[in-house]
């Protein structure tokens, strides 16, 4: 495709507001501010407030999940027909779509049957492992035959990409590609941490755990709850987000009292958040991707303390911090976490290291780069 600008179009139907959501949001603007045309279609407009990106809601139904299959294979019929008729309204108004960038499994299957007069090519960004679901049977061949529609496919990470490919996916389709964060503009901010631990009623010796995370039933944030019961003294576990697991995660730490605290998800103050703890914390899901607010915490200088190895161990790295073992135990937790407290030194070390990590990572500036140039590609692929 020649040089000149993109028309993007980005449909990404959610339940949640997690990383991923604001990682699209944040990398359509990054096309928006080289020049080219940009749209968001979604059901949650509030996701690019003060962004500058251009919304149009749109309702698709739920995410496809075990749960809600036979709801979508019920509504996916006509809402395919307002899923096509938004991208006509959008192409007499912007001009030939070069680019339908598409997330989740539900919008993917419908994009594999758009025809390439309506979108030039189809990419779609894969923000964790293949769920295991679609790893077998007939669920394995439409996800991969709607993955032939696909121009190109963005994998958050390599055990991303090694999903994908695993189900018959060629793998010169697929390409890894970090989270892209602004690096220079994340980093520990003393202010901060003293004013949020004074809102907080943390003292100077008080020994602050935070997780940034997305409350979902499957993640296993209640062992961090769970490992109070084994920790002894001056120590907060500050949780930040929200889910369908929030109302189960303060019933159960209701015992505690005050040593936890619950804090909606902090858009835009991630690295204040984590500026007021000591360590961060870690509950991946089996079939984790690459969160945002992990990465936040490392710019911070915060040492990550992951409960499962798996989902983690592309994130922390050795001297970055530790993966407790066994797998999602609380008592396992809670030694690594009294660990810390009592070596300050070992936070400092390894929390400049998971800085420097991050930096070298999760760069922004060549992430975006790599994003449009892939686009051209595949826009290019599609004439």
């Amino acid at each position: 495709m020649p040089p000149g600008p993109l028309h993007v179009v980005s449909v990404q139907t959610t339940a949640e507001k997690g990383g991923a959501e604001f990682s699209n949001v944040d990398l359509l603007r990054g096309l928006q501010e080289r020049g080219s045309r940009v749209k968001l279609l979604t059901n949650k407009p509030e996701l690019a407030e003060g962004s500058g990106v251009p919304v149009e809601p749109i309702e698709l139904g739920p995410k496809l999940s075990r749960r809600s299959v036979a709801h979508v294979a019920l509504g996916f019929l006509p809402w395919f027909v307002r899923f096509v008729r938004a991208l006509r309204r959008e192409r007499a108004e912007g001009g030939p779509i070069d680019v339908l960038w598409v997330h989740y499994k539900k919008e993917q299957f419908m994009a594999a049957l758009v025809p390439r007069r309506l979108a030039r090519s189809v990419v779609w960004a894969e923000w964790g492992p293949v769920p295991f679901e679609l790893r077998g049977g007939l669920a394995r061949r439409v996800y991969v035959a709607a993955a032939r529609r696909a121009d190109w496919i963005m994998a958050i990470s390599e055990s991303t990409k090694r999903s994908i490919v695993a189900l018959g996916v060629p793998d010169d389709k697929v390409e890894v590609l970090p989270n892209a964060i602004n690096v220079t503009e994340v980093g520990f901010d003393p202010a901060a941490r003293e004013r949020v631990r004074a809102e907080w009623g943390a003292g100077p010796e008080t020994f602050v755990a935070g997780c940034v995370s997305r409350l979902h039933v499957k993640k296993r944030n209640d062992v961090l709850v769970r490992a109070l019961e084994h920790l002894d003294g001056d120590f907060l576990l500050v949780i930040a987000g929200e889910g369908d697991q929030e109302e189960s995660l303060r019933r159960l730490a209701a015992p505690h009292g005050d040593r936890v605290r619950f804090l909606p998800t902090p858009r835009g103050v991630v690295g204040q958040v984590f500026s007021a703890c000591d360590v961060a914390l870690f509950a991946p899901l089996p079939i984790e991707g690459s969160p945002r607010a992990v990465v936040m915490a490392q710019l911070v200088g915060r040492p990550v303390i992951a409960t499962h190895r798996e989902g983690a161990e592309e994130l922390v790295i050795d001297g970055t911090g530790t993966i407790a073992t066994p797998p999602h135990d609380p008592v396992a937790v809670a030694r690594v976490l009294d660990e810390y407290r009592r070596d300050p030194e070992r936070r400092a070390r390894e929390g400049q290291r998971a800085r420097e990590h991050a930096v070298r990572r999760y760069d922004r500036r060549w992430i975006e780069e790599r994003f449009e140039s892939a686009l051209r590609q595949a826009a290019g692929r599609g004439e």
